[in-house]
């Protein structure tokens, strides 16, 4: 085999690896979320876990919607979390309409995007 087809094979391999690595990581999964409120808004805490593998993959948001997927508050993660897993961030001064009892937590990955899997919470519990 000549050194070409040798640096292709090697080359090859270790993209290979590199997107199963990547897609096995998963996405971003809420671990735990609550709601309090807070002044004229509502206090969101939310744990998250992901196998964060540096800025090309990491949880990067999380967000408040109601049933309907209507954005009622996001929170921005700045940076990966490899070292610091599951983490816990909150959101202050979210505004929920009267009429809204219920509302849904969904995180975010930068590699697949919103997890369809949702955590519901009810606000009239709280």
């Amino acid at each position: 085999m000549d050194m070409n087809k040798k640096i292709l094979l090697a080359t090859s391999s270790i993209v290979v690896f590199l997107m199963v690595n990547l897609a096995t990581a998963g996405q971003a999964d809420i671990l735990d979320a609550k709601a309090l409120p807070s002044g004229d808004g509502w206090r969101f805490t939310v744990s998250i876990e992901h196998a964060d593998s540096g800025w090309e993959h990491y949880a990067d948001a999380w967000r408040v919607v109601t049933e309907n997927g209507d954005l009622l508050g996001e929170r921005t993660l700045m940076h990966p979390h490899e070292s610091e897993q599951p983490f816990t961030r909150s959101l202050d001064g979210v505004k929920i309409p009267k009429n809204i009892k219920v509302v849904y937590i969904e995180a975010h990955d930068s590699l697949h995007g919103w997890n369809s899997q949702r955590v519901k919470i009810d606000l009239g519990e709280n």
